[in-house]
């Protein structure tokens, strides 16, 4: 038998006797962890298992991992993880802080949806098996896909950290089969559409939804705009911070959200009419005073009573950021361009959202592709003639 290998035999079993077994034995393998100083052992139904095991965790003992596992709980590490987070202590893979928003949900999804569960059990112990069942239950539970979803996105953060810090071998957030999220099909407004959306809002709302149709803007940067980022005579809107549901201030959703967006035509006039009628020109630009932020479900209620009246599609306003993008795309502005006034982190992002807007798809895609061929045709000719 290989080393650290032993055939372990049924108390009934005749080869106890000296006689030939008439059991299925099975094999207890054991590996030395020099981390915890101890031998760990487990036992498989097959030689070829244990032999697996054992490589692997030769392997896995070779790159400093604890073999034995933590003792620690899932609650324990909750709590520590959540603690970490709170406090800067634990940061992103990037080295920024989590911001507030983002510590809130982690506590909140492992508090409703992840402890009741599995609160007790030590972060070793809990297999792929105990995850895949909280996601089916949730499942079961009428719980949309996105939800399930970030229920255990810390979770898995907790996992991926005790791996990369050596305490596990395993990580059971792996190979999860989860629902997939059903996308929605967002509204987008024509030019035309847009300006009459707006023209039908009050003359203080006007220009709050023009930054949202013509700059892009995302809610938390409207809450936390400031005259001082307005800079109207070089046509230019910096996005410098961001503001929560809470009202906490914080900067943009990434390093990417930091940005210079140009002011169109459209939208000055809207800003210089906002300034007229709020004979203000410093503190916030759409607060309900220079210091206090407006409020996201008064705008809507306000923006939605508008347009009922004008018997007018309804729209919001993170739909109202998508129809910029589809303007930027319609006018042929560059990709690369569209991303930066988005904020977006990566070309990629930009693409995924706005792929099928662009140019070059279906019957243009088709057009282009046959007026290139018969450029290259045409330059083949001219050159044997």
């Amino acid at each position: 038998m290989a080393e650290g290998i032993e055939v372990r035999h049924a108390r009934s079993c005749a080869s106890r006797l000296g006689q030939r077994c008439n059991c299925n034995p099975g094999y207890r393998v054991a590996a030395y962890d020099a981390i915890s100083k101890r031998k760990v052992s487990k036992t498989f139904r097959t030689l070829g298992e244990a032999r697996r095991w054992r490589a692997g965790a030769q392997t896995q003992a070779a790159k400093g991992v604890r073999l034995a596992g933590t003792s620690q709980t899932l609650l324990e590490a909750a709590e520590a993880f959540v603690d970490g987070i709170t406090s800067g202590a634990i940061r992103t893979r990037t080295g920024e802080p989590y911001k507030p928003s983002v510590v809130r949900e982690y506590e909140r999804s492992l508090r409703l949806h992840v402890l009741p569960t599995l609160a007790g059990a030590r972060l070793s112990r809990i297999q792929r098996r105990d995850v895949q069942r909280l996601a089916d239950e949730l499942l079961a539970s009428s719980a949309d896909p996105s939800t399930i979803r970030n229920a255990l996105k810390p979770l898995q953060v907790i996992y991926r950290r005790a791996i990369e810090d050596g305490d596990l071998a395993v990580n059971p957030c792996e190979r999860l089969r989860l629902p997939a999220a059903r996308g929605r099909r967002e509204r987008i407004a024509s030019p035309t559409e847009a300006a009459t959306l707006i023209a039908a809002l009050r003359h203080d709302d006007r220009a709050l939804w023009g930054c949202a149709f013509y700059a892009g803007l995302r809610r938390g940067e409207l809450r936390a705009l400031i005259w001082a980022d307005v800079d109207l005579a070089d046509g230019l809107i910096h996005v410098e911070r961001s503001m929560n549901s809470y009202g906490d201030g914080g900067e943009p959703k990434s390093r990417a959200g930091r940005r210079g967006v140009p002011i169109v035509a459209a939208l000055r006039d809207l800003l210089v009419e906002h300034k007229l009628v709020t004979r203000r020109d410093n503190g916030l630009v759409f607060g309900s005073s220079a210091t206090q932020p407006f409020t996201p479900t008064a705008v809507r209620k306000r923006a939605l009573t508008a347009w009922r009246r004008a018997a007018l599609k309804p729209i919001g306003l993170h739909e109202c950021r998508h129809t910029f993008a589809s303007v930027l795309i319609a006018a042929g502005v560059n990709a690369k361009a569209i991303t930066a006034y988005l904020g977006h982190a990566s070309i990629q992002t930009t693409f995924d959202l706005y792929g099928h807007l662009m140019p070059g798809n279906e019957d243009e895609a088709i057009a282009l592709v046959d007026a290139y061929l018969e450029r290259a045709d045409t330059e083949r000719r001219l050159a044997h003639a």
